[in-house]
């Protein structure tokens, strides 16, 4: 029996000499004071998205900053023969749909009416529906009858075409 034993725990010892040594990771260590070598990329900030519409020889400039889904920005339509407007855009996105406000100047007057747009990729849509005058803005009358198949179609555009365009 002693000779089992033996020849059993031999047999062991001689396996566990077979086997290859795992490596050991290296440890690590950081330092608390030391700056991180990559760039950080602000995710929260407010991203600007600029757009151009062209008909004929009207346009429509956009500029527009996303501060996660609250917008603000600038908007020129230059017409040719007719009176243009520039002013600024307020609102939201809801869904695909980015509910503005307008406030502009135009014929040395200032006004302001609801515009809306749909995105789709690089692409804005405006919303043609009635509209009436509640309180000296001028507002959709129904949102849910508001046409998005005949809007003007503004396309992504350098920002600083766009920025020069609206000074």
């Amino acid at each position: 029996m002693k000779k089992y034993i033996a020849i059993s725990a031999l047999s062991l010892v001689l396996m566990d000499c077979n086997k290859k040594p795992e490596p050991v990771p290296p440890v690590t260590t950081t330092d608390s004071t030391e700056t991180p070598t990559e760039k950080v990329v602000d995710t929260l900030g407010a991203k600007t998205f600029c757009y151009l519409g062209v008909t004929g020889k009207d346009s429509v400039f956009v500029s527009l900053d996303d501060n996660l889904g609250t917008f603000s920005g600038k908007m020129a339509y230059k017409n040719s023969e007719k009176d243009s407007s520039k002013g600024e855009l307020s609102g939201f996105k809801s869904g695909d749909t980015l509910k503005l406000t307008y406030e502009f100047a135009s014929e040395g007057t200032t006004s302001k009416r609801d515009i809306f747009f749909i995105q789709k990729g690089n692409t804005l849509t405006e919303g043609i529906g009635n509209q009436k005058d509640e309180n000296g803005i001028i507002r959709y009358s129904d949102e849910k009858k508001i046409s998005y198949k005949d809007g003007q179609k503004l396309e992504s555009a350098d920002c600083k075409t766009i920025a020069n365009a609206l000074k």
